[in-house]
């Protein structure tokens, strides 16, 4: 019963979103039917304002199109992404160490990586029609993985 009324997804609101950068590279001359595949890199962090209840999620994609032979072409896009949310009772969903590290608890740090993800999705989505690279959805994964740091 503890976790349900702190692990609530009422309690998570978005306050903004940004698109920091973006740039696709469609070259006019480029044919889009030699594209047989995608490669995809991500990177994701979080930073935490607990005065103010507020989480930081930065997320980047860079896309790449392949050819045959798996090689990289000239189309490409890259996006930096960052929305903040508030979280009404961040306090009981994160941790602060001595060197005043914050960490959220699990449910926390997944639920933000998916909203995070799964609306980045949709906006890439959008980006990307019209260019060479509109065949290409960030694919469903899960948000956990966006939170190991390798």
């Amino acid at each position: 019963m503890k976790n349900e009324i702190l692990h609530d997804p009422s309690k998570i609101h978005i306050l903004d979103f940004r698109i920091i950068s973006g740039e696709i590279n469609s070259p006019f001359e480029f044919d889009p039917d030699v594209i047989t595949g995608y490669s995809f890199d991500v990177d994701y962090d979080m930073s935490f304002n607990l005065v103010e209840n507020l989480v930081k999620a930065d997320f980047k994609v860079d896309v790449m199109a392949l050819n045959e032979h798996n090689i990289e072409t000239n189309a490409k896009g890259s996006f930096n992404f960052v929305f903040i949310f508030k979280i009404d009772n961040l306090d009981q969903l994160t941790e602060t160490t001595e060197e005043n590290h914050v960490t959220p608890d699990s449910w926390l740090a997944s639920s933000l990586a998916a909203i995070t993800f799964s609306t980045s999705r949709g906006i890439l989505m959008t980006r990307f029609q019209g260019t060479a690279l509109r065949g290409f959805i960030l694919p469903v994964v899960d948000p956990n993985i966006l939170l190991i740091k390798t």
